[in-house]
């Protein structure tokens, strides 16, 4: 059984039921998830898994927003920094979800893997709400399935980087993709604010799928 390490916590989201909600979509392909919210922890002991999951927000924030929020400011050591390269040069896989673009914002390398990022007093997202996702071809996460909708929020106006090709979207913003990097892959879903988006039929059929093509 393949194995899947989800990094979770942060402000603003109920991610221990989300991140338990997604460790049971991922089962249901065979990959076994282990949850923990001690990112830097986890990170810095080099952790051995076919995949990493960050579903969290842990972030500096502009202007102190993670205290505001009700969180503390966070910045990942530099042991933990260089975990994530490593594991993908070691050919595993990063599915990375929704707030996950907001995360690690004190290193700039996160943008560069990861394919977009969020820029503070730019990005943005509408209320949670009913949201039209169309989805594009032409990549074996997408091939065959229809657009769909779900209630989620609509991340947007992220800085994305010019080689990102959007593999489904809402509102004329992208939302998901998958980019090789280094000798592994990563995806990126933008979708999963809480537990409805889990359990939108659509929604999980795509995260298995991600996560299937990021562990072949």
């Amino acid at each position: 059984m393949a194995t899947n390490l989800i990094l979770s916590g942060g402000v603003a989201h109920d991610f221990p039921a989300t991140s338990e909600a997604l460790a049971g979509v991922l089962s249901e392909v065979g990959v076994e998830s282990e949850i923990t919210e001690d990112i830097a922890g986890a990170l810095g002991g080099g952790p051995d898994f076919s995949l990493i999951t960050v579903n969290a927000l842990r972030c500096r924030g502009d202007g102190g927003w993670s205290e505001r929020e009700g969180g503390a400011s966070f910045e990942l050591p530099s042991e933990a920094r260089a975990a994530l390269p490593r594991h993908l040069d070691k050919g595993g896989g990063v599915l990375a979800l929704h707030a996950a673009v907001i995360c690690f914002d004190d290193w700039p390398e996160w943008r560069r893997l990861l394919g977009a990022s969020w820029t503070w007093e730019v990005s943005h997202h509408p209320p949670l709400g009913r949201a039209e996702v169309k989805v594009h071809g032409g990549h074996p996460i997408v091939d065959g399935l229809g657009d769909f909708d779900l209630i989620d929020e609509v991340y947007s106006d992220l800085d994305v980087l010019p080689d990102v090709r959007p593999l489904a979207s809402s509102l004329g913003q992208p939302l998901l993709w998958a980019r090789d990097a280094g000798r592994g892959r990563l995806v990126y879903d933008a979708l999963g604010h809480d537990v409805r988006s889990y359990e939108n039929p659509a929604h999980r059929t795509l995260l298995q799928r991600a996560a299937q093509w990021l562990l072949a």
